[in-house]
């Protein structure tokens, strides 16, 4: 979901990062389902970044 929002906005993962105050790593691992996501971080990254668009 993540991965297809950003791409969508037509945003670079270091983008969302940068507005999350995390790293670009962290966003690529989360599109790919390389790490554990917490529900609070993924509701954070989706209220930074995309809310309001």
């Amino acid at each position: 979901m993540i991965q297809e929002l950003r791409r969508k906005q037509g945003l670079t993962q270091k983008q969302p990062a940068t507005k999350c105050a995390t790293i670009k790593p962290y966003i690529s691992r989360i599109e790919n389902n390389a790490s554990y996501i917490r529900l609070s971080t993924l509701m954070r990254i989706i209220r930074e970044v995309w809310v309001g668009i």
